[in-house]
C-alpha cells in the first residue's frame, strides 16, 4: 500500500470514517434535519450489527474553517472502497446533510480493542 510507514513492528489497518457538514445541511428545514439524523443513527447501528463499524461518535471541539469534522468512526473490512460504499448510502449523506470521507488508518498491531463491538453483534 502506498504511504505505508516502514517501521520495525506490525501494523493493524482500519478504515477511518470522517463525517463533515454536507452541502445541503444549512438549507434543510429543522424537521428534515432531525429526521435525517435519526435515519443516520439507524444506518450506523445497522453497520455496527453487521460488524462493519467498530466504533463511532461525534467530534466536539473548536470549529476549523471551512469544513470542521463532526463525526469519526473506525471500521475493519480491509477495503476503504467498501466502507465508502456503505457510508454513501446513509440517508443523511444522500440528502446532503453530511458528506463522508474514508481513509486508511494504521496503528501498532494490537493497540486498539473494541469491547462494545463484540457485544453489539
Amino acid at each position: 500500500m502506498p504511504g505505508t510507514p516502514q517501521v520495525d513492528f506490525a501494523l493493524d489497518t482500519y478504515e477511518c470514517i470522517v463525517l463533515y457538514p454536507g452541502p445541503s445541511g444549512r438549507a434543510l428545514p429543522e424537521e428534515t434535519v432531525q429526521r435525517l439524523q435519526a435515519e443516520h443513527l439507524q444506518h450506523i447501528r445497522a453497520l455496527h450489527r453487521r460488524g462493519i463499524i467498530l466504533i463511532d461518535g461525534a467530534v466536539d471541539g473548536p470549529a476549523r474553517e471551512p469544513d470542521p469534522p463532526i463525526g469519526f468512526g473506525l471500521a475493519r473490512t480491509g477495503s476503504v472502497d467498501d466502507v465508502r460504499s456503505v457510508m454513501e448510502v446513509d440517508p443523511a449523506v444522500q440528502a446532503g446533510l453530511y458528506r463522508v470521507d474514508v481513509l486508511t488508518f494504521l496503528c501498532p498491531a494490537g493497540s486498539l480493542e473494541f469491547p462494545l463491538a463484540k457485544t453489539q453483534s
